[in-house]
């Protein structure tokens, strides 16, 4: 998150708004770029720069999911010792780009383990390897493949992967005790996703993932995502029908053009995708969006 948005969002406190014009500057200028939100219980989410972080602080530790990159998770890791005295105890990863694991490095010799699906790890370690970067990173050394279980504190904590959607390696984390989910990047609230079809991603299956999400959490689940438009990163199943209704319009817009005999370079100078709603190209990457959903359609 930028630091307009940060200065935008958090509101000025009755003591910045006590003082002197030239001191309010000061001040506003000092403060951080990041935003904490708790949730529920003892549970949160941190914005600054990339995909959105959740933490759990519990008397037995503390539980991060997604770490952004390395200055942020340094950032993160500052302000929850100022909250509690327990240890790190566990890193998950939703899944492997850059902008959630980044940070990993952050958390060595900190956390007992890093958890991500077995395709999460994979994709993150051709993605280093092409970076020439495995050194600044902090691999899974705990992997699973349809579910994961780990209890904590008051919270049992579960892993579930409902096959390829933004990558093949998405998973979604619950935290049972207080509903809260935190989906990933399977969720780009009101803005066109980034899709990595090198990753195994797929649109169609996508629509399926958010199906099996929807059914297997409940009306009272509250749903962190990775991204989103005015950092609405927090939201319900509506949420996530919104998304597939964006996949579904993407995919009928395109699939349109391939009966009526456009190619792809025609296809890929569409500008819009119709009947989406809030739905916007906030990310300017419309056309890695056609050109899958063409290769896909076309496949």
């Amino acid at each position: 998150m930028q630091r307009r948005h940060f200065l935008r969002n958090a509101g000025l406190s009755a003591g910045l708004l006590a003082l002197a014009p030239k001191d309010l500057i000061a001040a506003l200028l000092q403060q951080p770029a990041y935003k904490i939100t708790m949730l529920r219980n003892d549970i949160g989410i941190f914005n600054e720069k990339g995909g959105t972080i959740l933490f759990y602080l519990s008397d037995e530790g503390i539980v991060v999911v997604d770490s952004e990159f390395q200055d942020q998770a340094n950032h993160l890791i500052d302000e929850l010792k100022k909250k509690t005295t327990h240890p790190f105890k566990l890193l998950i990863n939703t899944h492997h780009h850059f902008d959630h694991t980044s940070g990993n490095i952050a958390f060595k010799g900190l956390v007992d383990h890093v958890v991500g699906h077995q395709n999460c790890l994979a994709n993150y370690k051709r993605a280093a390897a092409e970076q020439k970067s495995e050194d600044k990173q902090l691999f899974q050394d705990v992997t699973f493949t349809d579910t994961w279980k780990y209890k904590i504190g008051k919270e049992k904590i579960k892993a579930h992967y409902f096959g390829a959607g933004h990558t093949n390696g998405d998973a979604l984390i619950h935290f049972q005790n207080s509903n809260i989910v935190h989906i990933g990047d399977l969720m780009f609230n009101r803005i066109y996703p980034y899709i990595d079809r090198k990753a195994g991603a797929s649109f169609k299956n996508w629509i399926t993932v958010l199906d099996k999400a929807q059914a297997t959490f409940d009306n009272d689940t509250i749903f962190v995502f990775g991204h989103a438009s005015n950092n609405a990163v927090v939201g319900s199943k509506d949420d996530l029908k919104g998304m597939q209704n964006y996949i579904n319009q993407l995919l009928k817009l395109v699939g349109d053009n391939i009966k009526a005999g456009k190619t792809k370079d025609e296809v890929l100078q569409i500008t819009s995708v119709p009947d989406v709603g809030e739905w916007k190209d906030e990310m300017k990457i419309i056309k890695m969006n056609l050109e899958t959903a063409y290769l896909e359609l076309t496949a």
